[in-house]
């Protein structure tokens, strides 16, 4: 198929900032077009829109729906990530625009991720720190007591990779696991809640690692957040409109949350400013899996998939 009217450089499309290692191989090996900005777009996609076989984006940009109606020939979306829910999924399938991901490389290093953001919530490693470098220690004050980590219940709501493999680290804390998913995992011995608000009732921290998209938009809402309880913690890696934000501020605001650790907001970078003023929650700027070791795995995958598709139009890991 290779041979079958190949697809060349100026054929295949960046869209949006992706990881600067990707960007280089896309200029140097394959010269490929880049999507300009909002002010040149349309005239630039009128143009040159139809001559679009292959798009290359990441996880946070994405193909939406207005930007895939503009590019009627399209064959492939090859997504740098694991998320994909910035792409308008239900118009690639209905076009049959095969979608890649980079799943598994960044398993462990979201993983860790999510099992630091527990440490520093519960136990408010990052307000000591604070507390420290404020001098307020040296005047003579003690820190307050924080929350014991290991030995606790904790709800994974969305038991993929990545939520089985915090599992996996929290065992090693004493953690009594219990999980929500779409549906019961075979072969798995944790209690299964058929609700996230019964994961989060049962529970005293919730772990959010369930996948974003419309269908986790807000899964985590004012009554999940209730249930989760003034003791109770949540922490998210996942993507920030799973939690219904301005609840979640509520709560902690009011104090029926004990605190949260959260990687993920629901207008990134933005961060509301409420946020910002809590000492009881963790922020970090969406660097679940920021390291050189798994962007170079996923600048590999990305390729990866890029190279097998203009070689005999599959990817390596398709999402479908």
């Amino acid at each position: 198929m290779s041979n079958e009217n190949p697809i060349t450089g100026d054929q295949i499309l960046r869209v949006g900032p992706v990881n600067p290692a990707v960007a280089a191989i896309l200029n140097d090996e394959f010269q490929a077009a880049v999507l300009p900005g909002a002010d040149d777009r349309d005239a630039w996609l009128e143009e040159h829109g139809a001559g679009i076989r292959v798009a290359v984006c990441s996880g946070k940009i994405g193909v939406d729906t207005k930007l895939l109606e503009k590019l009627p020939y399209l064959e492939a979306i090859v997504n740098f990530g694991v998320g994909y829910d910035a792409t308008d999924v239900a118009q690639a399938k209905e076009r049959g625009i095969p979608l890649s991901n980079t799943p598994d490389v960044l398993t462990d290093c979201v993983a860790d991720t999510a099992l630091g953001l527990y440490l520093d919530t519960l136990r408010r490693l990052s307000a000591a720190e604070r507390f420290v470098r404020a001098g307020t220690w040296a005047s003579g004050q003690n820190f307050p007591l924080a929350t014991k980590a290991s030995g606790r219940k904790v709800g994974i709501l969305g038991l993929g990779r990545i939520g089985q493999a915090i599992a996996d680290r929290l065992e090693g804390f004493g953690c009594e696991i219990h999980y929500h998913s779409r549906n019961p995992k075979q072969d798995v011995q944790y209690p299964y809640h058929a609700s996230a608000r019964d994961l989060a009732a049962a529970t005293e921290v919730l772990i959010v690692a369930a996948a974003g998209g419309p269908d986790s938009a807000g899964l985590v809402n004012a009554d999940v957040i209730e249930a989760v309880g003034p003791e109770g913690f949540i922490i998210n890696i996942a993507r920030g409109s799973v939690i219904d934000e301005p609840a979640l501020i509520r709560a902690l605001q009011e104090g029926t949350l004990a605190g949260a650790g959260l990687d993920v907001f629901a207008n990134e970078p933005e961060v509301p400013a409420e946020l910002l003023e809590l000492d009881s929650v963790v922020l970090l700027p969406h660097l679940g899996s920021g390291t050189v070791e798994t962007r170079a795995d996923m600048t590999a995958v990305t390729i990866g998939n890029l190279r097998s598709f203009l070689k005999d139009r599959t990817l390596l890991t398709p999402i479908y």
